[in-house]
């Protein structure tokens, strides 16, 4: 009777320790799966924007994207941005109080898209710095690198989020390197200006000098302690895959190793993308797969892979969605394999 007794107590003991290393050891994949996902941040406020009637820069360009996402079930995340996230003091690192007012005043609906753009970011940078993600995609609008500070919207942007975000990476963080890159077809001539002097700030802008803001000129490689950190290239209509891809492998890889960078921002602009109505490039999907794959050796060789990017131009809604897509996908599964 003892030791049926013995056999039993040892059995359930035996039991209760694997019920729990089983229990313990699920939870640790999960939140080792969950670290490798990419999330995608948006909310159906950046929906309401709207400068006018048949404007290219529309609710679409968000819907087409989500919708792509949700069809491919890549289980890839999609979250809501908090919008009880505080962002009105990191605004102000980068635009004047005029601005915003007047931003306020002159297009309150505008505005308050890109102020809820601005709190996806600095939420995804948090998720990022907390360990959570490694990787964050932005599904916000309008865009913003071209956001100046002279009381209107600047080639359909409000706010400058990739510069904010810069800002709030170095402040409330403490890291002081940061990379932008930038794809977009146009030049981020906001991002230029506001970090023209700044050695802590490496932005790479690839782009086409003869379409607005018609600025980016490869002689612009900033000024007095920023000079070489602003790093100019314009690229011809035209430009395809095998042209845009050695430009990143000879040029940004080599400043990149140089500069040594502890957080990578993409300004994810994709009317670079082939049949663009605001561009001519001819980029196709699997050049932004290239592209990324590229940015994220550089992020897991300095920064342990962290990385935000945020959407800004792509007025084609198919073609801006399946670019989109193709590169939140290879964000995602490059963070499986590394």
């Amino acid at each position: 009777m003892k030791q049926k007794r013995k056999f039993l107590i040892f059995s359930f003991y035996t039991f209760f320790i694997f019920f729990f290393k089983i229990k313990f050891s699920n939870r640790l994949f999960a939140k080792f799966n969950k670290k490798n996902q990419t999330v995608v941040l948006t909310h159906k406020i950046v929906l309401k924007h709207l400068i006018s009637k048949n404007h290219p820069e529309k609710s679409e360009r968000i819907l087409e994207l989500i919708k792509l996402l949700k069809k491919k079930k890549l289980g890839i995340l999609i979250r809501e941005i908090n919008l009880k996230k505080k962002e009105k003091n990191w605004i102000k690192t980068i635009h004047s109080n005029f601005h915003i007012n007047s931003l306020r005043n002159k297009y309150p609906i505008g505005e308050e898209s890109s102020l809820v753009a601005v709190k996806g970011c600095l939420q995804g940078i948090d998720t990022i710095m907390k360990n959570e993600h490694r990787n964050v995609f932005c599904a916000v609008r309008p865009p913003g690198h071209h956001a100046l500070n002279t009381g209107k919207h600047e080639g359909f942007c409000y706010y400058n989020h990739i510069a904010i975000s810069a800002k709030y990476i170095q402040k409330k963080y403490k890291l002081r390197k940061i990379l932008i890159i930038d794809w977009d077809y146009h030049h981020g001539n906001s991002t230029e200006l506001f970090f023209y002097d700044d050695p802590s700030v490496l932005f790479f802008s690839t782009h086409d000098i003869n379409a607005y803001p018609r600025t980016g000129s490869p002689s612009r490689t900033g000024a007095g302690k920023g000079k070489g950190y602003n790093v100019n290239i314009h690229l011809p209509c035209g430009t395809s895959d095998n042209e845009i891809i050695d430009t990143y492998k000879n040029i940004l890889v080599k400043k990149a190793n140089l500069f040594e960078p502890e957080f990578i921002l993409i300004s994810a602009g994709f009317d670079s993308r082939k049949d663009d109505p605001l561009g001519c490039f001819n980029i196709s999907d699997k050049g932004f797969e290239e592209l990324t794959k590229i940015t994220l050796k550089i992020a897991e060789k300095h920064c342990s892979g962290r990385l935000l990017s945020i959407l800004e131009g792509g007025y084609n809604i198919e073609g801006n969605a399946k670019a989109a897509v193709a590169h939140i996908e290879t964000l995602n599964y490059f963070n499986k394999i590394i």
